[in-house]
């Protein structure tokens, strides 16, 4: 008889989420969370259907869905304690913020079509093989569509990304504390774009991010932005 697998991500972001309950007032691509480019980067989401994979407590989604007035912001995350801090958070917002506990790539899958926008913050495509993660965003985006995702340029402990599409194991936590490790892909910038352009998307540029100053988040960020072929119906 098969079990299911622990959640990885019970304890991640719960000391925060007792204490700090608000929508954010400011949305950041960076490591730090507290400088570099904002959301404007996203385009005009006016009427438009978003997505944040990986999107754990949603606060990105819930700034998006409060400041931003897309149609629709869709937060998928696959741990059920983050859906369910999410929930308890932001759950207030619907419809206009939608929260989704599901694996990210079966939701994409099940969503040809669907997207304007997709985006990540260190979240699922970090986290889930590229292979499978990045051909489901594209036949998810409409036409025209964009992907949007920070990720770590570098390994926290200042090792080089990865050369390949290879993924190290990180430590983490299972819900009673016991140690474990989870996989974390951290790519070197042609590689994302190799990947990127193998997955279907066309339009592909990317950005480092500096760490503002030292401290226990620094950290640089690689932003990438990528479009599907075509034009937006939407547009």
């Amino acid at each position: 008889m098969s079990t299911a697998a622990p959640d990885l991500w019970h304890h991640y972001g719960r000391t925060r989420a007792a204490t700090d309950q608000r929508v954010p007032d400011a949305f950041h691509w960076t490591w730090s969370q507290d400088c570099g480019p904002g959301p404007d980067i996203l385009g005009d989401l006016a009427g438009r259907c978003v997505g944040d994979l990986g999107a754990g407590a949603a606060r990105h989604a819930a700034y998006l869905a409060v400041r931003h007035r897309a149609a629709q912001v869709i937060a998928v995350d696959a741990s059920p304690a983050q859906h369910a801090m999410a929930t308890s958070l932001f759950g207030h917002l619907a419809p206009r913020l939608r929260i989704v506990h599901c694996d990210v790539v079966d939701h994409l899958r099940a969503a040809t079509g669907t997207y304007d926008v997709l985006y990540s913050v260190f979240g699922a495509i970090d986290f889930v093989p590229p292979g499978e993660l990045l051909p489901a965003a594209a036949a998810a985006l409409r036409p025209g569509g964009q992907l949007v995702f920070s990720t770590l340029a570098h390994y926290l402990d200042g090792a080089p990304a990865q050369s390949d599409v290879q993924c190290a194991e990180i430590p983490a936590k299972t819900p009673d504390g016991q140690a474990s490790t989870m996989p974390r892909w951290v790519l070197q910038e042609q590689v994302w774009t190799k990947a990127l352009r193998e997955a279907g998307f066309t339009t592909i540029s990317t950005q480092e991010l500096l760490a503002p100053c030292p401290g226990p988040r620094t950290a640089r960020t690689l932003l990438v932005q990528a479009r599907t072929t075509g034009f937006c119906c939407t547009e």
